[in-house]
C-alpha cells in the first residue's frame, strides 16, 4: 500500500477497526476514510454504493460486523445473520464496482466445525456441523469469505480473507449481555472486587479451551497481510496456543486483584469444547503474535479502569 493511498476502514470504532486505524496511523498511512454508522449505514445498499462511488478508496479493511458472545448470538440469531450478510455483501460489491485495488475481509474462527480437529487448519472449513449457538453468525461469515473468493475467480477482484481467533483488548465490548468471555470476566471480577462480593459466577464448566489474540496483534497481522498476501485462500490469524476457561478466570482474578471464590454455573452453555487455530500458514509468511496473554490482559484491564471502571 502506498503511504498516501486512500484507505477505508469499515467499522473503525469497533474493537478490530480501531486497532487497524491505530496501526495504519503508526505506520504513516494518513489518508484514512472513516465513517460512523450514523454517517454511513452499510446495511443499506444505496448508502454503501453512494459512498464508494464518491470516495473511491484504493484499499478496504472490512472490519464492520455485528459481533457478540454466546448469549447475544443465542438470543438474537436473526440480527446476526441479517446484518452481517448485508454489510459484507454491500461493501464487497460496491468495492468491486468502484475499482478498489484490494479488500481485506475479516471472518472468525467460529466458522469452523464444532468438533473440528485441533488445531484447526484452514482446510477443515465445511467438513462438519457448526456450533449451534453461533451458527447464524458463522454462516454469514462463511458466505462472506466465499463471496470474496468467488469475486476473485469471476471478476479478478483482489480480496483476501483472514480468520482471527478470539480477540480482546482496548475498545472491547464489556456489556455482560453481549460481550465475549474475556471482557465479561474482566468486568465481573472488577465489579466483585469493588463490591466485596464473596463469589464470581462463570458460565459453563470452565473446561472449554480458547485461544486469545490481542487486537493490536491482529491489526499488525492485517496490515502485514494486506501488503504481502495475494491468495484467495483464507488464512488463520492467532497465537497457536490456548487456555482453559478456568485458567483464564484464575489469571484475570489475579490481574484484577480479586480475592473471592470462583463458582462455575454448569447450567449455562460451554459452547465449542476447544477452539485452537493452526497458524502454520501465517507463520510461514514470517508473522507471529508478540503480546503475551498476561501482558495483554493487564493492559486491557488498565484500559477498562481508565474508561469504564473508575
Amino acid at each position: 500500500m502506498e503511504k498516501d493511498a486512500k484507505i477505508y476502514v469499515a467499522g473503525h470504532r469497533g474493537l478490530v477497526g480501531s486497532a487497524i486505524v491505530r496501526k495504519l496511523q503508526a505506520e504513516g498511512f494518513a489518508n484514512l476514510v472513516l465513517r460512523t454508522r450514523a454517517e454511513l449505514d452499510l446495511t443499506r445498499q444505496a448508502e454503501a454504493e453512494a459512498f464508494f462511488a464518491e470516495e473511491r478508496p484504493a484499499y478496504v479493511f472490512l472490519a464492520a460486523a455485528k459481533v457478540g458472545g454466546i448469549l447475544a448470538n443465542d438470543t438474537r440469531p436473526g440480527d446476526f445473520i441479517r446484518d452481517n450478510l448485508l454489510i459484507q455483501t454491500h461493501v464487497i460489491e460496491a468495492a468491486r464496482q468502484s475499482g478498489v485495488k484490494k479488500l481485506l475481509f475479516l471472518g472468525s474462527s467460529c466458522i469452523y466445525p464444532k468438533l473440528a480437529p485441533q488445531p484447526m487448519a484452514e482446510d477443515c472449513l465445511l467438513t462438519g456441523p457448526l456450533e449451534p449457538t453461533n451458527e447464524p453468525y458463522a454462516v454469514a461469515k462463511i458466505a462472506g469469505l466465499t463471496m470474496a473468493k468467488a469475486y476473485r475467480k469471476q471478476y479478478g477482484f483482489n480480496a483476501i480473507s483472514l480468520m482471527p481467533t478470539n480477540l480482546y483488548g482496548p475498545g472491547d465490548n464489556f456489556d455482560l449481555a453481549s460481550s465475549h468471555v474475556l471482557a465479561a470476566l474482566l468486568r465481573k471480577f472488577h465489579e466483585a472486587k469493588a463490591t466485596n462480593a464473596p463469589t464470581v459466577s462463570v458460565w459453563g464448566t470452565g473446561a472449554p479451551r480458547r485461544e486469545f489474540l490481542h487486537v493490536d496483534d491482529l491489526a499488525d497481522a492485517a496490515v502485514f497481510l494486506m501488503e504481502r498476501y495475494e491468495s484467495g485462500e483464507l488464512i488463520n490469524v492467532g497465537v497457536g496456543e490456548d487456555i482453559a476457561i478456568r485458567d483464564l478466570a484464575a489469571l484475570i482474578r489475579e490481574v484484577v486483584g480479586y480475592t473471592g471464590d470462583i463458582v462455575y454455573d454448569a447450567s449455562k452453555p460451554d459452547g465449542t469444547p476447544r477452539k485452537l487455530l493452526d497458524v502454520s500458514r501465517l507463520q510461514a509468511l514470517g508473522w507471529r503474535a508478540r503480546i503475551s496473554l498476561r501482558e495483554g490482559v493487564a493492559a486491557t484491564y488498565a484500559w477498562y479502569c481508565a474508561n469504564h471502571g473508575g
